[in-house]
């Protein structure tokens, strides 16, 4: 395939997209773009017309694999008629030319003359704060990522050939990582979800050594548990001898963790609630720390556990904090820019070469850090008092009625929880859910300052997804689209009496 690519005519640093959801032939197209002299720019599959059009434009890119995909025939209208379009053997549209074909027509590369500082991929971040910006990578960089997860894997005595399983977006910097670059530095075999109704089958039939998900996904899991087994009985089967033992192990080869020597949550903080629970099935969940922009790699709970927190640096990498708190690392594996942005390249960088992370943070005596919130997602009342959401989200999401929550409160006295039922809360009575979120509100109001506390909970009837544009494909609320959807409702809302208030 890289000497197809380059039978094209394509100049040597042309930019090359790869729609499709995971499969052996994403990892394929990726590294044949790589050896070709290409830069790799992946999309996410389930990104709208629009969204691809914004990216392929913006990267300039001249040719697309397109493969496994849902929702192509609304996709299409996305790639410019003269982008040249290859398709994947048995999972995609037939679009262009055939991916098959084009490599009995060629005969393998034989030599590849690429340098460490080449550009290598355009890793577009999903946009939680507007539009997304082009990560550049360069072939160094990749080759710092598998260094350092090495490192990592060797802690915890993974230095043998593992079984790898791939659900999340391989188009995110951790999946990547985890699944294409650490595969190969190990020689490890990956096995591909099939569907979204297979992904239970499919993990269990794999039972990976190491397993990365999302904390929504780990809740998911919890809420299937407790559909078989309702908390209480759970609890009590727990705590017999030897029962307890056989029915923990039943549970994680039931989630197909059965060999996991690795489980690690990311993207988003994980309720400590939750945490706890799975530690008391024998599951330690790891929370990591990273962002695109420093290739996912800078602080991880990989040695003793500190819930609550994201762990301690990982080698290699420096951390300091800014006067505002602002969390700064740097280390071998960042970008070299955003892709034709000079000035917000500039801005992100301080003089001495540290990445501004954006995120605020603490960081105690043993080095491990706590993330406390955006510094952009900072919100003033009407009072004049600003808040941070993010620590009273974390603290409302522990109440298992609750799946998705945002704290806002622009142009109103105090703040108010915009919230998403759960599959648990949406089983029970409308008067339980009442009594349910209001003890939630006025146990959470305790621990806040007077210009902090919540003055309602507003229960929506929409759930927010990527597909309406309300959620990241790492599924992250993206608070200024909820706003402008909400913001005229709030002072309606908030004159509302009680503490729970339906729309």
């Amino acid at each position: 395939m890289a000497a197809a690519l380059q039978a094209m005519g394509l100049e040597k640093g042309a930019r090359v997209a790869i729609l499709s959801k995971n499969c052996a032939h994403w990892i394929m197209a990726d590294l044949a773009i790589l050896m070709a002299g290409f830069v790799s720019v992946p999309l996410y599959a389930t990104l709208s017309a629009h969204g691809i059009r914004q990216i392929l434009e913006h990267s300039g890119a001249q040719a697309i694999f397109i493969g496994k995909l849902d929702e192509y025939s609304q996709q299409k209208e996305g790639i410019p008629s003269d982008v040249k379009k290859i398709s994947f053997p048995w999972y995609g549209p037939e679009e262009g030319e055939s991916w098959s074909q084009l490599v009995e027509r060629y005969p393998p590369l034989v030599s590849s003359t690429l340098h460490p500082n080449d550009l290598a991929t355009l890793m577009y971040t999903s946009g939680t704060t507007g539009v997304p910006k082009g990560v550049m990578f360069n072939h160094r960089v990749f080759s710092e990522v598998a260094k350092t997860e090495d490192l990592v894997m060797k802690r915890f005595g993974l230095t043998h050939p593992m079984h790898l399983f791939s659900f999340l977006p391989l188009s995110h910097i951790a999946e990547r990582n985890v699944i294409e670059i650490l595969s190969l530095w190990t020689g490890s075999t990956v096995s591909f979800v099939e569907s979204l109704e297979t992904f239970a089958a499919d993990l269990s039939s794999v039972q990976p050594h190491v397993f990365f998900a999302v904390p929504r996904i780990w809740a998911k899991f919890q809420e299937k548990i407790f559909e078989k087994l309702p908390p209480q009985r759970l609890n009590t089967i727990l705590k017999i001898p030897v029962v307890g033992t056989l029915l923990k192990n039943k549970i994680k080869k039931g989630l197909g963790l059965s060999r996991a020597v690795l489980t690690i949550s990311g993207a988003a903080p994980m309720p400590i609630a939750l945490l706890q629970w799975y530690q008391q099935l024998g599951i330690t969940i790891r929370e990591v720390y990273g962002m695109t922009e420093n290739g996912a790699i800078s602080h991880g709970n990989l040695g003793e556990v500190k819930f609550g927190t994201v762990g301690q640096a990982w080698p290699g990498v420096e951390v300091r904090l800014s006067a505002e708190g602002e969390v700064q690392t740097r280390h071998g594996g960042t970008m070299q820019g955003y892709y034709q942005e000079p000035q917000l390249t500039h801005e992100v960088f301080t003089e001495d070469g540290f990445l501004k992370t954006g995120d605020q943070g603490s960081v105690d005596a043993q080095g491990y850090l706590t993330i406390t919130g955006r510094i952009k997602d900072l919100f003033k009342t009407d009072k004049g008092k600003y808040v941070a959401p993010a620590p009273i989200e974390m603290k409302l999401l522990t109440n298992p009625d609750i799946e998705k929550v945002c704290v806002v409160g622009m142009g109103i006295p105090q703040p108010i929880a915009l919230t998403i039922l759960s599959a648990l809360g949406k089983a029970k009575s409308k008067a339980d859910i009442e009594s349910s979120l209001s003890a939630s509100l006025q146990g959470v109001n305790v621990t806040l300052e007077s210009y902090e506390k919540l003055e309602t909970a507003v229960i929506l009837q929409n759930d927010w997804t990527v597909e309406n544009g309300l959620m990241t494909p790492t599924l992250k609320n993206k608070r200024n689209e909820i706003e402008k959807l909400y913001l005229a409702r709030y002072p309606r809302w908030y004159h509302e009496p009680g503490l729970v208030v339906w729309e």
